[in-house]
């Protein structure tokens, strides 16, 4: 019976990393509750469901407390056993040359929602005692990102959140792990109007659906986190090491307006 297996909430699942991670839920025993800001979610919703699980499809603004709200309440009152937190938005250019209205959707989708989100769920989560939080933070978050700063900096943020949110809940029977992919080969270079350079034009983009299924993977292993691929994890290694000053030239690089353009 579909009304009997366990329910998993995706953000950001209409194409890319969130709709694998859709996909990896339903070939895996869940029912889907699927949420992007786009109509495209229906389309998506359309594709999953041929699965042959139950899809429940929810266009929304997680920027917006009612766009979370809007998402929560689309549960219907159901337990949602796994919340794979990827909604996500990206910006290129530097900061002084952004529309901050651009900048602060950014801030208030990759935080804002996404911390409103978890608080929900997870205080759901908490009353039953279980459930597993997947949340989508990036190995850009280890460097200072010169020309993608705002970006750079909320996903600073979230590696950090999800890390000290696991250890706050580590005997509540929540399991809470970070998916931390490099460059993956979605849309968001071009909605975060990257595509005039190096990283946008990059040829060494991955794969989205393997990134998703390594941090499905992780999730249902309750492990801490994830670094998807061996060129990330040597970047992530170097992070560690290098000064903050030199990161963030090397950042400039590859973001700078027009570096991949010949």
């Amino acid at each position: 019976m579909l009304n009997n297996r366990p329910l998993a909430l995706v953000t950001g699942a209409s194409s890319g990393i969130g709709y694998h991670l859709a996909k990896c839920c339903a070939l895996n025993g869940f029912n889907l509750l699927v949420v992007a800001n786009e109509p495209f979610i229906e389309e998506s919703a359309k594709s999953l469901r041929a699965l042959g699980v139950d899809v429940v499809a929810v266009q929304a603004d997680l920027s917006t407390s009612e766009g979370v709200a809007k998402t929560y309440e689309a549960a219907r009152g159901r337990p949602i056993a796994a919340l794979l937190a990827n909604a996500g938005r990206g910006l290129g250019k530097g900061f002084l040359d952004q529309d901050f209205s651009a900048a602060r959707h950014v801030i208030d989708t990759n935080i804002s929602g996404t911390l409103e989100l978890i608080h929900r769920v997870g205080r759901e989560m908490r009353a039953l005692n279980g459930g597993r939080i997947l949340i989508t933070g990036s190995i850009a978050g280890f460097t200072p990102g010169t020309f993608q700063a705002v970006y750079n900096g909320t996903k600073a943020f979230v590696d950090s959140f999800a890390v000290a949110l696991r250890h706050e809940l580590s005997h509540s029977g929540i399991s809470v792990t970070c998916l931390l992919p490099g460059l993956t080969d979605t849309l968001f270079f071009e909605r975060a109007d990257l595509m005039d350079t190096q990283m946008g034009q990059s040829e060494n983009k991955a794969d989205p659906a393997e990134v998703a299924q390594a941090g499905f993977d992780a999730m249902m292993k309750g492990e801490s986190h994830i670094i998807t691929g061996a060129a990330n994890k040597v970047q992530a290694m170097l992070a560690n090491v290098m000064p903050a000053d030199l990161l963030a030239e090397r950042h400039r690089a590859q973001a700078f307006p027009g570096s991949g353009i010949p």
